[in-house]
């Protein structure tokens, strides 16, 4: 069932997340494949989106439970269709990160690319371990190091143009990606224990010109088409970077970097 709590949603366009989402969904496995699970254990999901990892996250525990958490409605209506199945062994949450309901319940804690809309890295460790038993385990990958580096300087680039200033105005990009250092340190300040950071590369080649521009569109510059008045004017500066991402070679590749964590509670 979805919890209608009130939340600050940043909404997302969730079918096409759900429809888009293959290389999250196989870097999620990985991090599944890392929990150290009995099978019977209480584990929240932090920012499930429409539940793809989830479901795979329940069948590994056939006598356990999960809560699935997001910002945005739209990913956990999707949610609750793709999951209903499980019935009451998941639950859906809408809160923040940051506004975590929750003390010393979970006995893991389980995120894939979520953390690194979150700019608060300190408070967002020290909430996640309050919501962790003693012993508890918080095994996560988000956006790390120099994750999207081009991308980033190309619509940086391109968003001080002229055409695309004035939408632009004290613009500041929505997410923070920490190297493997700087979240270890955070996450033993928070109180983790046994702590384990590293970043890998995770270099990611779509399919054509139309499958880029659409999943960079709904997946990674959404915060910024938000600030661009009009169709005919988001459409363009899509258009300018897709354009630029034929050049490369290979072609349409996002050079995505991945941060591990993993520290005990």
């Amino acid at each position: 069932m979805i919890d209608q709590s009130p939340s600050s949603s940043r909404e997302w366009n969730s079918a096409a997340y759900h429809r888009l989402s293959a290389p999250q969904v196989s870097w999620g496995k990985k991090v599944l494949a890392r929990l150290r699970l009995r099978g019977d254990e209480l584990v929240l999901d932090a920012g499930c989106g429409t539940g793809r990892l989830t479901a795979e996250l329940l069948e590994a525990l056939p006598g356990g439970k999960v809560v699935g958490i997001d910002l945005s409605q739209n990913m956990l209506r999707d949610a609750s269709l793709h999951l209903r199945q499980f019935g009451n062994r998941v639950q859906l949450v809408a809160c923040d990160f940051l506004h975590l309901p929750f003390e010393k319940v979970f006995d893991r804690i389980v995120s894939n690319a979520a953390f690194h809309w979150v700019t608060d890295y300190d408070r967002l460790f020290q909430n996640l371990r309050h919501a962790l038993v003693p012993g508890g385990w918080l095994e996560a990958q988000c956006g790390g190091g120099p994750n999207i580096q081009k991308l980033r300087e190309r619509a940086n680039h391109l968003a001080a143009a002229r055409e695309f200033a004035p939408y632009f105005a004290g613009f500041q990009e929505p997410w923070r990606f920490q190297n493997a250092q700087e979240a270890a340190d955070k996450l033993r300040r928070a109180g983790f224990l046994e702590v384990e950071t590293s970043v890998e590369p995770a270099p990611t080649t779509l399919t054509d010109a139309a499958h880029y521009n659409e999943f960079v569109r709904n997946i990674v510059l959404r915060e910024h088409l938000k600030h661009i008045d009009g169709d005919d004017r988001r459409n363009e500066f899509m258009d300018r970077l897709t354009e630029l991402a034929a050049k490369d070679d290979p072609p349409f590749t996002l050079d995505y970097w991945r941060l591990n964590l993993r520290g005990r509670a």
